[in-house]
């Protein structure tokens, strides 16, 4: 009861946080950081790259430019399930070490989950039904089910803990892109208030088992038309926001993209400065890099016109990568954009 009143408290007072816990700690060291410049986060980066895989230590940023990221991202997707690998094939095993080691590096952490969909026993992409967000809430008929799979998350993320038994800090970001509808809990698969209800249901269980290292992100998709209404429809509220996303990949032509998401950090720098929230690119890229000068012609100059916290491209892997590798298109363009004094790499932030 005690636990429950100090959360309702906390939650009450507009912070998801307790002073002095490790979420706290992990938002005043991000603070800091931002006045330094911008970090370059990567997915899965020292699990895989382009020409290897599953090398201890080994790193394609590191390859090319010295130094780690400053920003790793995991991705939780099948742990629900109970599986050993999550659904790139990365056993959790791994990840629960690397997330350590990074953390011990001096790095900062971020997870994604991409959970099945819980009604129709398909992936996160599966969106044949419009019934499964309600399906998990209280009353649902897949409630119970989805409570395992919140036990599962929990009890994992509750073994993240240094070599001194202290839980590391986690910038965690669920139902992300949530404006699109490519995910089963995506802007026409369910209501507003059901997208909030699943919010709310996924922060407060995993608060009540004592996860309060745990940073959370709200991160739609590039938009590139957000109006205030359109904007809060579904944000969770700043009670329970303590970063705010962003993710933009190009899959278009050049302008569109920097039309859409030099609007969208516009409007999303304000939204946070408003709010009193961090704001990062929380995933970003160009599938597999063909132009040469992309990092600092084209994502650069829109990102030194924010105040951005950290940019992640997703994963190199050997079909489709996002990141920069030594000896493929733009690595010397990203050693440009490494040397820049704004961007910050794992040495930059220790």
């Amino acid at each position: 009861m005690k636990k429950f009143l100090i959360l309702s408290i906390g939650l009450l007072l507009g912070s998801q946080l307790y002073a002095g816990n490790p979420a706290d700690k992990l938002l005043k060291q991000l603070k800091k950081i931002n006045k330094k410049g911008y970090m370059f986060g990567h997915q899965d980066d020292t699990f895989y790259g382009l020409t290897w895989e599953w090398e201890y230590g080994r790193s394609d940023c590191k390859d090319l430019v010295g130094d780690y990221p400053a920003v790793m991202g995991f991705d939780l997707g099948g742990i629900e399930m109970d599986d050993k690998k999550n659904l790139d094939s990365v056993p959790f095993n791994k990840i629960h070490d690397e997330a350590i080691a990074h953390y011990e590096r001096g790095g900062i952490i971020t997870f994604s989950w991409h959970p099945r969909n819980p009604l129709t026993g398909g992936t996160a992409w599966d969106v044949t039904s419009n019934l499964v967000v309600k399906s998990i809430l209280k009353g649902g008929p897949m409630h119970a089910k989805y409570q395992v799979w919140l036990k599962r998350v929990a009890d994992f993320l509750l073994t993240i803990k240094d070599k001194d038994g202290k839980p590391v800090p986690i910038i965690f970001r669920p139902w992300h892109e949530n404006n699109g509808s490519w995910f089963w809990w995506g802007q026409k698969l369910c209501s507003a208030e059901e997208f909030k209800g699943l919010w709310n249901m996924t922060q407060d269980y995993l608060y009540n088992r004592g996860l309060n290292n745990l940073l959370f992100s709200y991160s739609p998709n590039l938009q590139g038309d957000w109006t205030m209404d359109k904007y809060l429809e579904r944000y969770p509220g700043d009670d329970r926001v303590a970063l705010i996303g962003e993710d933009a990949y190009q899959w278009g032509t050049e302008a569109d993209f920097v039309k859409g998401l030099s609007a969208d950090l516009d409007f999303v720098e304000a939204f946070a400065k408003k709010h009193k929230k961090l704001f990062a690119l929380t995933e970003c890229g160009y599938k597999n890099i063909p132009d040469s000068t992309w990092w600092t012609r084209v994502l650069k100059p829109i990102m030194d016109k924010h105040e951005l916290l950290y940019f992640l491209p997703w994963r190199n892997a050997k079909k489709e990568y996002f990141g920069p590798a030594k000896g493929f298109t733009g690595d010397e363009d990203f050693i440009k954009l490494y040397n820049a004094k704004n961007t910050l790499f794992l040495q930059d932030i220790k």
